[in-house]
């Protein structure tokens, strides 16, 4: 019985349409606990997929380079996936045209923000300038901050796991302090959100309502381009 069963695992593993179906069942599964949670942030369903699908990935033994192969077209949707969201976004045409000086100063003090903190901290707790390096573009998507930290000197595996912890951390704790500061205009929580927490706070965001999906996904995009052009500026006065 056991060896029909490794067997038959072995031939599993071995096919993209298992991975990516046990990925989109895994995220199912989070969101359905998500929603009968009441929204609770710490059972988002980006986390609790990922704590899911990582914890197959261990007591099955299947090394990560394997499921990152087998789930290859989940990557190529990102792109498409980004590319739409400038769907919702065009919808908000005019009140983008009426912010747009509130969200060159937002966007401004909060890539500045998110980069100096993470060098500063980083320097003060003795790190070396890779590893600053590797923190300094947390905040933006990973496809940019991952460029930016190879061209900088920092490490990109590194980058990586930054991005992920920031967009989790970003997207649990956000809730909480618009609650705490009483904000409660979606355009302010989705750019917020997608500002500081790329990609995954953006998907938080469209969970609030479509306008602050839409300024989720500019703040997103206006914070790529800002980390990208900021970081090697800072690094030369470093």
């Amino acid at each position: 019985m056991n060896e029909v069963f490794i067997a038959l695992w072995a031939y599993l593993a071995d096919t993209s349409l298992f991975w990516l179906s046990l990925t989109l069942l895994a995220y199912l599964l989070a969101a359905t606990v998500y929603q009968r949670s009441g929204g609770h942030p710490l059972l988002l369903p980006v986390l609790t997929a990922v704590v899911l699908v990582v914890g197959i990935l261990y007591f099955s033994g299947t090394p990560y380079p394997v499921y990152a192969e087998r789930t290859w077209f989940l990557k190529f949707l990102i792109g498409p996936a980004t590319v739409a969201l400038a769907i919702p976004l065009y919808g908000q045409l005019a009140r983008l045209k009426r912010l747009f000086w509130p969200i060159v100063v937002a966007l401004l003090a909060g890539s500045l923000t998110a980069i100096l903190s993470a060098i500063g901290i980083a320097r003060v707790m003795g790190a070396s300038l890779e590893i600053q390096m590797s923190l300094a573009p947390k905040s933006a998507t990973m496809p940019i901050a991952m460029e930016v930290a190879g061209l900088t000197g920092g490490s990109p595996s590194l980058t990586t796991i930054a991005v992920a912890i920031t967009g989790i951390a970003g997207a649990i704790l956000a809730g909480w302090l618009f609650r705490l500061l009483r904000v409660q205009d979606p355009e302010v929580e989705g750019f917020a959100l997608g500002l500081s927490a790329h990609a995954i706070g953006t998907a938080r965001g469209f969970q609030i309502n479509e306008a602050a999906g839409a300024f989720a996904a500019l703040g997103m995009g206006l914070n790529g381009i800002a980390t990208a052009i900021l970081i090697p500026l800072i690094l030369a006065l470093l």
